[in-house]
């Protein structure tokens, strides 16, 4: 068994048996994010994708109320005044943007609102407890929402992507409706406890396959997104050509990795 830790201001990192987990940790706030967030997950991204400890994430949060509400509105986020030059939020927070191919596994609990979509559409795996809700408050307030629903509009039908981008706070999508249209892809019931099982129970599941094969699934799908059907169908084959020799490869003995039985 390894383990480490890693000290952040914002988040909390653990590093065991091959799963790093990530918790945020400004329950005060709601877990609202604020550029020490966004700086701390730029590093905690670079030290998953290189760390081959690292064979898998989950993403949690603290507190009992909100996995995340998105941007903190009072302590703000550093903008370059020149709107060309500026980052976007997602640049820090997502995983696929930071080219982290170990698979995400994020535990939603309590609201998950705005912002917090940087993380949940860039995620493999979603799941959630019972009191979840699911909403993008940005209208109401007076600012257009783009990328958040752009992002949701490759999971879910885009009439569910337009409907929580333009409702605002007038509406929030529960735990049954979000597993219904495929947001997520597990009720756990139960409360924050019991979603936090069984996402380490997932989570260890996927750490003890080879990691070859797990990585170049993740990169094979979310690559083939951006691509044309004609590429989707071509490109993606020179991943298992690439790959599957070596997943198949047990480097520590200098031979091949027994097949695994199927039952």
């Amino acid at each position: 068994m390894s383990s480490s830790a890693q000290s952040y201001e914002t988040v909390l990192f653990d590093l065991a048996d091959g799963v790093a987990t990530v918790t945020l940790n400004r329950p005060e706030v709601l877990n609202a994010f604020d550029q020490r967030m966004l700086d701390e997950f730029a590093d905690v991204w670079k030290r998953c994708r290189l760390d081959d400890d690292v064979r898998v994430v989950v993403l949690r949060a603290a507190g009992e109320r909100a996995f995340s509400t998105g941007v903190d509105r009072k302590a703000g986020r550093d903008r370059h005044p020149n709107p060309w030059s500026a980052d976007d939020p997602g640049f820090f927070l997502g995983a696929k943007q930071n080219r982290v191919w170990k698979p995400l596994i994020a535990a939603v609990h309590g609201m998950c609102a705005g912002g917090a979509f940087y993380w949940i559409n860039e995620a493999d795996v979603v799941i959630c407890s019972e009191d979840a809700t699911f909403f993008d408050p940005h209208t109401t307030y007076g600012m257009l929402s783009a990328l958040e629903p752009a992002g949701l509009a490759r999971r879910i039908p885009l009439g569910e992507a337009m409907r929580i981008a333009l409702f605002g706070l007038d509406e929030r999508m529960g735990a049954q409706r979000a597993y219904s249209i495929g947001l997520v892809s597990e009720v756990v019931p139960g409360g924050q406890a019991e979603l936090w099982e069984r996402a380490h129970v997932l989570a260890l599941r996927l750490a003890e396959k080879p990691p070859l094969a797990i990585q170049g699934t993740v990169k094979a799908v979310w690559d083939s997104l951006s691509m044309s059907p004609h590429a989707a169908r071509e490109v993606p084959l020179v991943y298992p050509q690439l790959a599957n020799p070596l997943s198949q490869t047990d480097f520590s003995s200098g031979g091949a990795r027994p097949k695994p039985e199927i039952r």
